[in-house]
This record gives C-alpha cells, sequence and structure tokens, in this order.
C-alpha cells in the first residue's frame, strides 16, 4: 500500500500542491477565527469583564468544521471536473490522431478487396452464430490506468489538506479558552499571542522551502495580520449595538 502510495505521489507531484494549500488554507483558518474572536473581544474594550468561553469556543469550532467541509467539498469537486476535462481531452486528441494516421496510410485496390471479402465473412459467420445461440450481453468492465488511479489518489489528497488546514488553522487561536470559564482580557491576548506565533512559524516554514528570505515572509504573514486588527476593530467598536 505505501508503495503504491509512494508512486502516485511521483507520478502526480502532489506534494508541492498540498505543502502551498495547507499553508495557505492554515493561514486563512487562523485570520477567519480571529475575526470572530475580535468580535467578542469588543465586549471586553467596552466594559464587559468577562465572556463565556464555552460561547466562543462553539462559534470557533462551528466556523471551523464548516471551512473544512467546504474546503474539502470545493476541492474536491473541482479537482474532479478539471481531471475529466483533461482526460477528454485527451481522448479527443488520441481519436483525431489516430483518424490522421488512418487517413494517411494509402492502401492498394486488391487490399482493399481482400478486407471487404473477410468482412463480408465475418458478418456472414457471426450472423450464423447469432441463430444458434442467444446474445449475452458481456459488460466490460472499466479498467483505471496508472495515471487516473494516481490522479484519483491526489485528489482525496489535495481536498484533505485543503479541508483540514483550515480547520485546524481554526482551532489554534481557541487554544487559551480551553482552559477558563470566563474568558478575560488576558485571554484574548494569549490567543493573539498563539496566533502571532504560527503566523511566525509558516513564515519561516515559506522562507524555507522557497529559499528566500525568511524575515521577509515573516513581515508579509504579520503585515495581513495587523491589518486585520486595525480594519476590524474600528469597524466593530463603532457598529450599534440593539441596546444603543
Amino acid at each position: 500500500m505505501l508503495t503504491k502510495w509512494k508512486t502516485y505521489l511521483k507520478i502526480t507531484q502532489v506534494s508541492s500542491i498540498a505543502r502551498r494549500y495547507f499553508v495557505n488554507n492554515f493561514y486563512d483558518g487562523m485570520l477567519t477565527i480571529l475575526g470572530s474572536l475580535l468580535g467578542f473581544f469588543t465586549y471586553i474594550l467596552t466594559g464587559t469583564p468577562t465572556v463565556e468561553s464555552h460561547i466562543i469556543m462553539l462559534a470557533g469550532i462551528g466556523t471551523s468544521v464548516s471551512m473544512f467541509i467546504s474546503g474539502f467539498s470545493g476541492s474536491y469537486l473541482s479537482e474532479k471536473a478539471e481531471q475529466q476535462k483533461i482526460k477528454n481531452e485527451m481522448e479527443r486528441a488520441m481519436g483525431n490522431f489516430r483518424a490522421e494516421i488512418s487517413e494517411a496510410e494509402s492502401q492498394s485496390e486488391e487490399e482493399a478487396i481482400k478486407k471487404a471479402m473477410l468482412n463480408d465473412f465475418v458478418v456472414k459467420k457471426l450472423r450464423t452464430s447469432r441463430k444458434k445461440r442467444p446474445n449475452r450481453p458481456k459488460k466490460k468492465k472499466k479498467v483505471k490506468t496508472l495515471y487516473e488511479k494516481a490522479e484519483s489518489f491526489a485528489n482525496k489528497i489535495v481536498s484533505l489538506v485543503n479541508g483540514g488546514a483550515p480547520l485546524l488553522g481554526g482551532l489554534v487561536p481557541l487554544i487559551p479558552f480551553v482552559f477558563v470559564r470566563d474568558a478575560g482580557l488576558l485571554t484574548f491576548i494569549g490567543s493573539f499571542l498563539i496566533i502571532t506565533v504560527f503566523i511566525i512559524f509558516l513564515g519561516v516554514f515559506l522562507g524555507y522551502i522557497s529559499k528566500g528570505s525568511i524575515i521577509k515572509n515573516v513581515l508579509q504573514m504579520l503585515l495581513a495580520f495587523i491589518i486585520t486588527f486595525l480594519v476590524t476593530m474600528p469597524i466593530l467598536l463603532f457598529t450599534p449595538n440593539g441596546n444603543s
């Protein structure tokens, strides 16, 4: 089984695609939950001392599971459709190629007559045999090629990564809320610090695999994190609530 999987990975080169999807979607998952956390964080900033942790976790887990289902199903269906399109184009191209070869081959008049006579003989034989025994339709079992099996395997791997990465990324910021019943300012700060640490890890990882500047990658990812804060917080703070 492992040998087959290794062969499929070599054929499809899916490792690099899965790696890219994991980083992007893990990062997206964290920032998505960050937006949800900022919504609860405004309660702390506007005078509410604490927020019940289980409410925050329910919202975060529900969002993370939704991201998993969305990422998995969307990736699986789109990749499957793309593979079918490529397969159809290849079959169409092979059909055209065979037709061109057939037209290019010149047949002599004698060969054509022999072929016609042979076909006539075969047809008569078939008709005679059909009269003697009833027709039994045979089911043709479609056998997948190695490439088709590898593509199917790659599709499943990419779909799992595309769905699993945002799920994990969404659960990471919720870690501090597991240990407290009521979340206060320090709990939220702890969650934001965890997000920052994981963003730094992702930046280092991207810099390592790209052989580029690690510092540049870390700063670029942290910039999106800061922009999320700067854009979201004013909107949430100045959004009127039902009591005002």
